[in-house]
Parts: structure tokens; sequence; C-alpha cells
């Protein structure tokens, strides 16, 4: 058994060295990414929530996953410091469709609670939660547990441009993929062991770590626009800019809307003056930073 697993990491060496052959070897979790040498570090966390469907306000969550990290001064990730992996039974059965996808059955949640007391506990000390569609999982999670309320929130998936930096896009399989990489995909705790994994590597023709990427875009504010009351027969125009709809069910405008950075803010207000109303406007405005960005509370 010893000589095969020597001669097929021989054989992946070689293949990798190739440029006819790409070649993934499966995840091993592991702890340590960068020494502290007696630095001073900050605590970050992954999160991952497996749910009952996409209703961020009204299905459940089934299992919640977070794994805890030092950081460094120059936003290089050292180390996973805990874990904490828990089920929890929903109110209605798990779909058929949620148990094909994740591999979590009723028999497996069946009884099981997730702390509140526990989940705070471990996130107390946390700087930053770190999570691959934060859009999603921060809303969830806000419903649970209200700390996380009042910790600033990044998004892996959307606040880093993974595909300028030569990734074939954000999901976290390709991204995986990407640094030769892959695993079970689906289950919230492998979901983290693999982001961490990705957020601790370097962008190809960067010196700097993925998670240093994505700590300076979240840290910058971003303006939310509204283009409240716009001509129906622009909103193709709306949305090939990049123009998001809200129904207005969740209690916000209904109304497209979009996010950009603070810089941009005067040229899309023109854009809204020159293109949509064809008139002097003073759009509705939000300002979001990591504090309230991804809430559903915005």
């Amino acid at each position: 058994m010893m000589s095969n697993e020597i001669n097929l990491t021989a054989m992946a060496d070689i293949l990798s060295k190739s440029p006819d052959y790409r070649v993934l070897r499966r995840l091993t979790p592991r702890t340590e990414f960068a020494p502290c040498d007696g630095q001073a570090t900050k605590t970050g966390i992954l999160l991952d929530v497996e749910t009952t469907g996409l209703n961020t306000e009204q299905d459940e969550i089934i299992e919640l996953a977070m794994v805890k990290f030092d950081y460094l001064p120059d936003d290089r990730i050292a180390r996973i410091t805990d874990v904490f992996s828990s089920f929890n039974e929903p109110q209605n059965p798990i779909p058929d469709e949620i148990t094909e996808l994740t591999g979590i059955t009723d028999e497996m949640v069946l009884g099981h609670r997730i702390d509140p007391n526990a989940v705070s506990a471990f996130v107390s000390d946390a700087v930053i939660i770190v999570a691959h569609n934060a859009n999603f999982d921060r809303k969830f999670a806000e419903r649970y547990w209200p700390v996380f309320e009042r910790k600033p929130w990044a998004c892996s998936a959307t606040e880093i441009e993974w595909r300028r930096h030569g990734f074939d896009g954000s999901r976290l399989g390709y991204l995986l993929a990407g640094v030769g990489l892959f695993h079970q995909a689906h289950r919230a705790i492998d979901d983290c062991r693999a982001l961490i994994e990705i957020l601790s590597t370097n962008v190809p023709n960067q010196v700097r770590s993925a998670f240093a990427i994505l700590l300076e875009r979240a840290r910058r504010k971003t303006i939310r626009i509204w283009a409240e009351q716009s001509p129906f027969e622009l909103k193709d125009t709306l949305k090939k800019r990049g123009y998001r709809w809200s129904d207005g069910a969740d209690g916000r405008p209904r109304s497209w809307y979009i996010d950009v950075d603070e810089a941009h803010q005067p040229a899309e207000v023109d854009f809204l003056r020159t293109t949509i109303y064809l008139q002097e406007v003073i759009p509705r405005v939000q300002i979001l930073s990591a504090m309230n960005r991804f809430s559903s509370r915005i």
C-alpha cells in the first residue's frame, strides 16, 4: 500500500510539471498556514450554513459550521485555533432535494439543537466573519443569533474579482480546483476547510494572499443607490449596468438598486440623471460598510 501511494505521488508530481495536464489532489485539512514569529494576531471566523431552502426569512438552518483562525498584521492567515460544527433539527422535514445536495437526512438532525450561548461564546473575540455567500449566510445567522448583527462581515465570493485573478469563477469548487485541490462539497464544515485553504493561498501574479485582498475590499465603504420609480421600459438598461431588483417584500423599496464604491457615486448619479430620468434627481442612497453589508437590516 505504501509503495502504491509513493508511486501515485511521484506520477502526480511528474504530471503537474507538464503544461498538458492539471492534477487535483484531495484536500487534507491542516491547522498551520503561516508562522506567527511572535507577532500580534487578530481573530477571524469562516462560517457556512446548510439550510432547508433559499428563503432567508422562512427556511431553517440544519447545520452550522465555523472555523476560527488567527491572522497576522499583513493579513496572512496564520493558523486554525478552533472548530464549531452542529446540526439543528428543523420544524419541518428536510426536502428531498436538500438531502440529495448535502447528504443531511432527518435522522441525522433528529433531536439536535444549536446552543445559542455556545455560538455567542465562540464568535465573541472575532473581528471579522467571512462567508462564501455572505448575502445568504449573514441573513440566516442574524435571524438565529443576534450576536452576528454586531460583527463585520466579508464575502469571499463577491468581494474578490476571482476571474480577473485567473480563476474560472467564484464557486468554491472552481476556486479549489484553481489551487490544485478538490473536496467533498456542500457539507458546512468541509466547505469552511476548503475556503480557508483558498484564502490562505497567494493569488496568481500577486505577492499577497486572497484573504488580504478580501479584507482590503471589505474595509471600504460602498454606496447603495436606488433608482426608484424609474421608467419600466429602461429596466434592461439598468439590469445591463448591474442594477438588481428589490420586490419590496422584505420592507425595502420596490425598486432597482446598485452598490458602488464610494468614489463611483457621482458617476452613477450622473448616469441616472442623463440616461434614466432625463432630469435632475437626488436618488435615495445608503452607506454600507462591513458592519451592515449583506444584512437583512439594509
